[in-house]
């Protein structure tokens, strides 16, 4: 395939790609703003439910912390459209099309939204790297916030799931 960008929008150094990744997950948090509350209309296990409604919060607080970090390396904040998230949202929007209400339902939204967690944190654990190894210590701080805050979510998930989504959803059948 060839490459039909212009010079200017393709990153040359390291700042440049930390720069970009920062505009991909911002888009990435926005849009989970939107996609999480659809995703909790759809469950239907209010531990779920309330997993789904919290973590919601915790986004809208990863939005502001990520404005932060542009403002502490003198950016502004922008997005540039992530491809994998918006990828990841259409196959939780499948899911919850293509799936019966009730546990079985439940299990997709959990794994779906554990693959968004997994996205997020390779993501944060990458923007961490770029910061430290760019000397960027406060934005590095920062971002180590919100990747164990990703990290948190991910298990909340799994303990959710294990716990008795699955087991429910296996016995219906």
């Amino acid at each position: 395939m060839k490459n039909t960008q212009k010079k200017s929008d393709v990153a040359t150094g390291l700042s440049e790609l930390f720069e970009d990744s920062l505009k991909d997950i911002y888009y990435a948090e926005k849009a989970l703003t939107k996609a999480l509350p659809k995703m909790a209309k759809k469950a239907t296990s209010q531990e779920l439910i309330d997993a789904i409604t919290e973590h919601l919060t915790v986004t809208e607080g990863q939005v502001d912390r990520l404005e932060k970090v542009f403002e502490v390396l003198g950016l502004k904040a922008e997005t540039k459209k992530c491809e994998a998230i918006e990828g990841l949202i259409k196959e939780a929007e499948e899911i919850m099309e293509s799936t019966q209400e009730g546990v079985v339902r439940d299990a997709g939204i959990i794994a779906a939204s554990q693959k968004v967690e997994h996205y997020e944190i390779a993501t944060y654990g990458t923007l961490v790297a770029f910061a430290n190894t760019l000397g960027e210590k406060e934005a590095a701080h920062l971002l180590s916030q919100t990747l164990e805050e990703e990290k948190e979510a991910d298990s909340a998930l799994s303990n959710i799931a294990e716990s008795s989504i699955n087991i429910e959803a296996a016995e219906e059948v």
